[in-house]
């Protein structure tokens, strides 16, 4: 058995300008999914897995984010005093505690490596979790409890893939695998952003990843890759030319990248259709709005 996993990176210090004017005022963060915010999926996955510290790397602009875990002694009394006790509970399930999370600025936007390596001096010696908020799983086993639970056996680093169709390749970190063993392969190599019909394969690199101290001491090394900024998977890739193991974990579950106005559309409409108490409405407004479709063309 390997070291547990109990400490996670959350980098939040992007502006999410592809949200704008909304982003103005509001991280893209705490953008909601129905009910819950984007930051409350990956907090809910991280907690699944076992993690106990969570570690923001946050900039300018983020109070609101800092806030959303603080505790709202007045409206949970406003809500106990009304009996609104379902309400209490759901809000408290957002509660975390005191020095749970800890916070670190990104004061240049200099790549997702760069964000990582702000967070090396709580990190310390022992392996831990990275999680993109921009992509939100569902799954019946959240998929970072399903890659610590692998890690468990395996050690090394380890990158959650789905596979992605060829032209949008160029979009993502691409692993080039050497075998497989149902959802685990061996890496022998990655690429950041492959020029078109260059890369090495279709399985895509998604926000979530377990990665050794070894990789943070890589960030201090390489040099700025694709987009000129500091790559993690350039300093994840550093590990294997150094004999290190690196597997790819393929997920259970579907994956949504909110990071775009589509992706986060299409995940509303998944986890609204998930909602019990939302699916009949709900469904019943979608065939009427296809019904109209159908009948203008």
């Amino acid at each position: 058995m390997h070291k547990k996993v109990t400490k996670a990176i959350f980098p939040v210090a992007g502006m999410g300008t592809r949200f704008l004017p909304a982003t103005k005022s509001v991280p893209k963060e705490i953008m909601t999914l129905v009910d819950r915010p984007l930051i409350q999926y990956a907090i809910d996955e991280a907690r699944a897995a076992g993690i106990e510290d969570f570690i923001f790397v946050t900039s300018r602009g983020k109070s609101a984010l800092e806030d959303y875990f603080d505790l709202a002694p007045d409206l949970e009394a406003s809500l106990e005093a009304s009996g609104k006790f379902a309400l209490l509970d759901t809000l408290r399930d957002t509660n975390m505690d005191s020095g749970a999370i800890a916070y670190m600025r990104q004061h240049k936007p200099l790549g997702l490596g760069h964000a990582v390596s702000c967070a090396r001096k709580l990190i310390g010696d022992e392996p831990f979790a990275v999680i993109l908020p921009d992509d939100v799983i569902a799954a019946e086993t959240p998929c970072l409890q399903q890659m610590v639970e692998a890690h468990a056996e395996t050690g090394g680093a380890m990158v959650a893939t789905m596979e992605v169709s060829p032209e949008r390749a160029s979009s993502y970190g691409i692993l080039d695998i050497s075998r497989s063993d149902g959802p685990l392969m061996c890496v022998k190599g990655m690429v950041e952003k492959p020029a078109p019909g260059k890369a090495p394969s279709n399985l895509a690199v998604i926000g979530r990843y377990i990665l050794t101290p070894a990789v943070l001491k890589n960030l201090d090394t390489i040099e700025r890759g694709a987009g000129g900024e500091i790559q993690l998977t350039d300093a994840i890739a550093k590990e294997i030319a150094e004999g290190r193991d690196v597997f790819g974990y393929r997920f259970d579950g579907q994956r949504f990248d909110c990071g775009s106005k589509a992706g986060f559309l299409q995940a509303t409409v998944a986890f609204a259709l998930a909602r019990d108490d939302l699916r009949d409405e709900f469904s019943e407004y979608l065939a009427q709005i296809k019904t109209f479709q159908q009948a203008a063309q």
